[in-house]
Order: C-alpha cells, then structure tokens, then sequence
C-alpha cells in the first residue's frame, strides 16, 4: 500500500538525516536506489497530505537527497576540529578580558604619573566602552557582508595595532584616544564566538559556553600574573604591549582558520562550504552526509516594537535593567577593588577625607600586596562560574539571578564599616564571584525567553543596555568615591538589590524550555539560529555580545 511505502521511504531517510551515516556498502546503496525509484513512480506527496497535515521537514521530498550546513555540523559531531576552534575563540576572548582588566590596573597608575584628575581617570575606562558601544553593531555588519572570518581578523589587527600604539602615548590625550580605538577594536571580538557557534553541533553548545568562560576568566587572572611581574620594574607602557600577546597567537594562527560554511552557502559558494564540511570530517574522523548541501531558510529579523508586545514588554524592561545592573555592578567592583586596597577600605577613606582634607590629585601607587589581593579577587570568577551551573538547573534562572544579585548586595554591606584587609578581600571575592555568576545566568535566560524572530533583537538591545552600565560606573566607582565612599558603596548596593527584585518579577521561567540545549550564550547571538530540534530556520545576522 502507498502508506507502507511512504514509512519505509521515511525510515531511510530518517536514519539518513540523524545519523549522517555514509552507506559505502554495495548491498546497501543498491537498496537505497531502489527504494528511491519506488518511490519515484508513487505519488507520495498525496498520501502525506490525506489527512491535511503538513509534512516534517525532514521527510519533505524523499526522494531528493540533500542536506543543510546544519545537517552536516550536527552528523560529523565535536571532534578534534572544534577542540581547535576552542582554543582559538578563547584567545580572542582571553585578549577582551585582558584588555577589560588593564582598565583597574592603568587607571591608578595614570593617576599618579600624569597627576590626572579622577575625572579624566574615569573617563580614559569610559572611552573603552564608548568605542565598542559604537563599533559592535558594525562589526556585527561587516561579518555579515565580507564573512565571519575577514571581520575577525579585521578586529584582532584593529585591536592588536591600537594595543600596541597606546604603550607608545605621549600625552593624557593621545592615550584616550587611543584607548577608545581599542574599545573600538574590542566590540568585534565576539565575532570569533559568531564563527565559533557556526561549527557546533546541538548538544554540545552548553558545554562551550563553560570552555568560553573559563577563557574570559583566565585572562583577567593572567592579566593581573602580568601585572604583578611587569608593574614594579617595567612600568604601564610594558604591560600595555604585552597584553596584546593573546592577539598575536591568534593573528598568527588566523590561517588556520576556515570561514563559516553556513556564511559560504548563503553567498552562492556552495564548493567551498563543501570542502570546510569535508576537511572537518577529516579532522573528526567522522562520515558526511549524502546528497546535495542545500542553503537553509531564512528568518526575518525582528522590529524593536516585537519587544514591546503584550506578551513581552514587562519582560524587556525588567531584562533590560538587569543586564544594566549586572554591568554596572560587575566593572564597578572591578574598579572599586584597587580604590579600596590602595586606601585600606572605607575607614581609611573617610578617616583621610576628614584629616587631611585631600586633594583630588593626590595618589597611590598599587603596592606588591594590592597586585596580590587583586589577584586572588580575581580567581573568583572561577566559583563563580561553578555556583551558576549548580544553581541554574535546580533553582531556576529567575532564582538564580536574583540570589546573585542579593548576595552581592550583602557582601557590600560590611564595607561600610572598618573592616581588616584579610576580610575585605574575602567579601570583594564573594561579591565579584556572585556578580561574575549573575552575568552567566542572564546570558542563559535572554536568549530562552525571546522568540526565535526577536531572539537576535532581545540580546542585542540587552548587551546594548550593559554597555550604557559599563559606561557610567567609572564616574561612580573612581569619581563619586573621592567624595563619598558610602554614597558610591550604596548605590552599588540598590541598584543590585533593585535587580534580585526585577529578577523575582521576571513572568517567564526558561527552566525546562526547549531553547536551553541549543541557546545558552549571547554568542554573536549566532547560537540561537537552530534554536530547537524542531526549527529550520536559519542563524539571525551576527551582533556583539561580549561582556558588557
């Protein structure tokens, strides 16, 4: 009968489609072919229809091998190939935490050497952020236009030759200028996760978001090592140029990198994607799928009023300041840890305030155990990152980020009062930790709660939101506290205890959803494209979202 047929034609393909076996044995491709004229001379396009459903994807058109960029990432698996590409991508994002971490390091350096005003200080860390609020969206552009890999090297060049020229400023003005062109360098960095995204197979998306974060949290560690060794006896300029080592490994191995074969299918160079796909399953020692490789459908991109439906305006807003708290608060206590250690705390702030009446141009410089404890508040982001893979699952996404955010605010409380340097560092740790881990769970819960056409959109315009709070935290965290410690210390610890609250108000909990498999990171928001075993549509266009 025609049902019977159209099954065993369905089970063929099935078994085609999932496991992207390579049938090289001559009894089996006899089969196959003769399956396939069966089928050619049935009309099977009026049994799949006779009850009005429509036909699954992958059993549309049987007798039509073909498969998609998709298809093939997910048959040849994680392998040899994307344990390269792992490495790879970490050292783009190794470099952007390095170059995140500089900004605690120079900005008292600077302060002292140049006798720069604290409002000049905080404004050469906001210059960073200027630069990349103002080239992510292009560099998401030109990754589109001339293909993942010409953007990524564009901006690790960018990036490197600006690293490189800011040791060399002579002046406070050249050094801010230069700084943002670097800022403007850095917004193209999670292109190299766009590319990296591009290559991974479904089930192991979740794992990479823990080996991309392990390599954020590596740079800022390795960044403060460099510090600690260059600082006392080669000065800023040196540690300025030696940062920029992670972006010339990755220059120099840049060749080695193939261009998205999905970017390569949409541009009509379907030789090339095929030849990216084959060297993968070489270096994986897997098969290829059969048949033609065909481009996937495109989704339209959601407009910025989807945003605010019905169904998703509450959600926005609250997503939106939790994104600009958790910036805010992360980058703030980044900067707050060296202003703290160099002043012995609140008390020796305040007690400095009252006695001396100091001057705004008056210093510090960091001394061998401010680079120590600095260092040991940095390795929290290790902890941090293992408390948010615990909790996520079991607490639940809205839970998580709201214990994040309350546990920061706890840590800052103590501040307040005159507490020894042993037990300010402890509290920093616990709070840059908490804070670190609050970061991670909204990159897991934005791209869950949005619908596959405003996935793209809800991340950009969040990340967007985070930069405006990297952005003015400077003039909070090196600014607000030559004039008050408490009063910058309180408005760190509102503003998150504002967000554990917006967190608790969030109507939608992702736990459990089917997005969590294949969306847990604003990854240049590429991850989401296949966003669940049921969608075809294709990846949305690249954008930034690297921290902050």
């Amino acid at each position: 009968s025609h049902t019977n047929l159209f099954q065993l034609v369905k089970d063929k393909v099935v078994r085609f489609r999932r496991t992207g076996e390579s049938t090289r044995s001559e009894d089996e491709g006899e089969s196959r072919e003769q399956v396939i004229k069966i089928a050619e001379q049935t009309d099977l396009e009026s049994v799949a229809l006779a009850d009005g459903a429509p036909v699954p994807r992958e059993f549309a058109n049987p007798t039509d091998d073909t498969f998609m960029v998709e298809d093939a990432v997910e048959a040849i698996g994680f392998g040899t190939f994307q344990w390269k590409l792992s490495i790879l991508t970490g050292l783009s994002w190794m470099a952007d935490a390095m170059e995140m971490m500089i900004l605690s390091i120079l900005a008292p350096q600077l302060h002292c050497e140049w006798r720069l005003p604290s409002l000049e200080v905080a404004l050469l860390t906001s210059a960073v952020f200027i630069g990349m609020m103002i080239s992510s969206s292009l560099w998401g552009n030109i990754a589109d236009k001339y293909g993942r890999k010409t953007g990524l090297k564009m901006s690790v060049l960018w990036t490197m030759f600006y690293g490189l020229m800011s040791a060399f400023a002579p002046i406070y003005g050249w050094i801010l200028i230069l700084r943002a062109l670097v800022g403007f360098g850095i917004g193209g960095a999670p292109q190299s996760v766009t590319l990296y995204a591009e290559f991974l197979p479904m089930k192991s998306r979740a794992t990479c978001i823990l080996l991309i974060e392990i390599f954020w949290a590596l740079g800022t560690v390795f960044e403060v090592l460099l510090a600690i060794l260059v600082m006392p006896t080669l000065g800023w300029r040196w540690l300025l140029g030696l940062s920029t080592i992670p972006l010339f490994i990755f220059g120099f191995l840049c060749f080695w990198l193939p261009e998205s074969a999905r970017y390569d299918v949409l541009t009509g160079n379907q030789e090339k994607a095929l030849a990216t796909l084959k060297r993968i399953a070489t270096e994986n020692g897997a098969p290829m799928p059969l048949g033609k490789l065909i481009a996937a459908r495109q989704e339209d991109r959601g407009k910025i009023k989807d945003l605010f439906s019905s169904d998703f305006r509450w959600t926005t807003v609250l997503l939106w300041f939790i994104w600009f708290a958790n910036a805010f608060s992360y980058y703030g206590l980044v900067l707050l840890t060296t202003e703290l250690f160099q002043e012995g705390g609140a008390c020796g702030m305040s007690k400095g305030n009252k006695m001396e009446l100091r001057c705004s141009l008056e210093c510090k410089y960091l001394n061998s155990d401010d680079y120590k404890d600095l260092l040991w508040t940095t390795l929290s982001e290790f902890p941090g990152l293992l408390v948010t893979l615990w909790a996520i699952d079991r607490l639940g996404r809205r839970k998580t980020m709201a214990l994040c955010f309350l546990v920061f605010s706890l840590c800052i409380i103590p501040l307040y009062g005159c507490v020894g340097r042993a037990s300010m560092t402890v509290l920093i740790f616990i709070a840059r930790a908490f804070i670190a881990g609050g970061f991670q769970a909204a990159y897991v819960y934005t791209p869950e709660v949005y619908p596959t056409a405003t996935r793209a959109l809800g991340l950009g315009t969040s990340s967007g939101m985070a930069r405006v709070g990297a952005l003015i935290t400077p003039f909070v965290a090196q600014v607000m506290l030559e004039s008050s410690v408490y009063l910058a210390l309180s408005v760190y610890c509102c503003c998150c205890l504002l967000a554990a609250i917006a967190s608790c108000a969030l109507p939608i909990e992702t736990t459990g959803r089917g997005l969590q498999e294949s969306s847990h990171h604003d990854w240049g928001q590429e991850m989401m494209g296949r966003a669940s075993s049921h969608s075809s549509e294709g990846f949305p266009h690249s954008s930034s979202g690297s921290q902050g």
